[in-house]
């Protein structure tokens, strides 16, 4: 069953502190779609991602947070198979985006401790929102980014274009919003989305270890501060867009992509 599974677990200080050191570890899981976001999942990021805030603000407080997916990837993006039975319909689509998606990307981005992505595999469309919402990215060189969504007759959501536009940056979030651009690890190293590239999946555990001890080494209260620092400032540069973004909903583009996808053929646009 598609899910996402959240683990706490504690480990001795190796500074003197009488408390154990409280990390936990996010996987998302759906087997057989390289962990394709359904709506249930989202639900459950955003539920996972709320609980872990509150570690946060404890006498002894979660230290840092490391997301990833299972089996060799980190997230292909949405579960296409579920779109016709409401993205048609444009009440419907604007809750999806602005409540179900938005709900959890926002409860990550609140996060007060640091978030590291661990990246495999395919990172497409919300894999590539999911991953944005992190502080550091680590990835294997096997891995690929994208948002092949033009393909699907629709445009990203304005806040989830957004998000992309600030960590990616203008130029590759227009590449691969507009060509359907698909980009490899060492492409998007040198762009700035990821912070450091490994070889394979066991180089990649290590790294992000080795992140992690880092990271519980430092002083929680000053990361916190960092990190709501870093939000204001993101906040401040936000807009929001004059017209209705979805308005699509029933266009006849939005309803042939999909359906070519789900009948596993080229779009008639």
């Amino acid at each position: 069953m598609p899910s996402v599974i959240c683990q706490i677990t504690e480990s001795p200080s190796t500074a003197g502190s009488t408390q154990p050191v409280r990390t936990a570890r996010v996987q998302l899981h759906h087997a057989g779609k390289f962990n394709a976001m359904s709506r249930a999942m989202w639900l459950q990021l955003r539920d996972v991602f709320v609980d872990l805030q509150a570690q946060t603000q404890v006498v002894n407080p979660l230290r840092c947070v490391l997301i990833e997916g299972a089996d060799g990837h980190f997230c292909a993006g949405g579960d296409i198979a579920e779109y016709p039975a409401f993205r048609f319909e444009q009440h419907a689509l604007r809750a999806f985006h602005e409540e179900t998606v938005w709900g959890a990307l926002a409860a990550m981005l609140a996060l007060d401790c640091p978030l590291i992505a661990a990246i495999d595999g395919n990172c497409m469309g919300a894999g590539l929102e999911i991953s944005s919402c992190c502080d550091i990215r680590l990835a294997t060189a096997a891995s690929r980014y994208g948002a092949p969504i033009g393909k699907l007759g629709f445009p990203m959501a304005p806040r989830e274009a957004a998000l992309l536009a600030r960590t990616l940056g203008e130029t590759c979030a227009r590449s691969i919003l507009l060509e359907a651009a698909i980009y490899n690890a060492a492409d998007m190293l040198q762009r700035g989305f990821l912070t450091r590239i490994v070889a394979d999946t066991p180089a990649l555990q290590a790294e992000c270890q080795q992140a992690i001890n880092r990271m519980c080494g430092l002083s929680p209260a000053s990361a916190r501060l960092n990190k709501q620092t870093l939000r204001a400032l993101c906040a401040a540069t936000q807009s929001t867009p004059l017209t209705d973004p979805y308005a699509y909903a029933s266009s006849p583009e939005h309803r042939e992509g999909i359906t070519a996808f789900l009948e596993k053929r080229p779009p008639r646009f």
